[in-house]
């Protein structure tokens, strides 16, 4: 297997295991973070964590000798494929991070742009290459950068296949955060613990309005952070945190 999956508390942690291949995305693997994103969805984790084997790269991209073996046909069928995998972190339920190290490059960054959150271990090197193979980003990439670090700056970085390091991905809000830590597990089993204490509910429902921003107009979207608050309002875990913050104690979220 390509990918392993364990578990630290509540949190998930998917490790891409191709390390001979700088955790290269092939069909096979791209296959395996399928799965291991509907196990983690059946399971109880609150966060999922994934993270590449090796110090040298979270994920340097595709596999360009499979992907150059492959008719028109085939590869858009592989194009389809892949955008549904990663498309499954959009409606996972839970929020997820990608620790990003050394290379993070192509399909590998694309798969960290369809994570809720990205943190950089060490010294990173990330970007969309395609271009200088006459290709242009497949998985997400001219759709998700755009809406992170805005569409000039998007189009710069995709243009030119230019690299980025640590500082700069902070400064542009491709990453979140940049963390030290003895590994890139533990780096993200500590990010992701701050969102495992509150409400599974409540934080379901600040995705959805979050997502919604990019997605309707500015009335469309006050509507449903409306529709939803009354919802979370309405459930238990809003009535246990606003009793817990009355009566001064620590709320008892249903974590589930």
């Amino acid at each position: 297997m390509s990918v392993r999956i364990s578990y630290e508390d509540a949190v998930a942690v998917v490790t891409l295991d191709r390390v001979e291949a700088l955790n290269a995305l092939n069909e096979e693997l791209i296959s395996q973070i399928g799965d291991a994103i509907d196990e983690v969805a059946r399971s109880r984790a609150r966060a999922v964590v994934f993270v590449g084997e090796g110090r040298k790269a979270f994920c340097a991209g595709a596999d360009i000798k499979e992907i150059q073996r492959r008719s028109p046909e085939e590869m858009r069928r592989a194009v389809a494929f892949g955008q549904g995998t990663f498309a499954k972190l959009d409606t996972l339920a839970i929020p997820s991070i990608a620790v990003l190290q050394g290379f993070t490059l192509g399909g590998g960054l694309e798969l960290a742009l369809a994570c809720t959150f990205r943190v950089a271990f060490g010294d990173i090197k990330i970007g969309l290459p395609e271009i200088k193979l006459g290709l242009i980003p497949g998985y997400g990439g001219t759709q998700r950068l755009p809406r992170i670090v805005g569409p000039a700056r998007a189009l710069e970085i995709i243009l030119s296949g230019r690299m980025i390091h640590t500082e700069e991905a902070e400064r542009i809000g491709l990453v979140n955060a940049i963390e030290q830590g003895a590994d890139s597990r533990e780096v993200g089993v500590r990010y992701a613990q701050q969102f495992t204490e509150f409400s599974a509910g409540a934080i379901l429902n600040a995705r959805k309005a979050v997502a919604a921003a990019s997605e309707t107009s500015l009335a469309a979207g006050l509507e449903i952070e409306a529709e939803l608050l009354v919802e979370a309002f309405g459930a238990e875990d809003g009535r246990e945190g606003m009793s817990a913050f009355v009566e001064k104690r620590a709320a008892r979220f249903n974590r589930s």
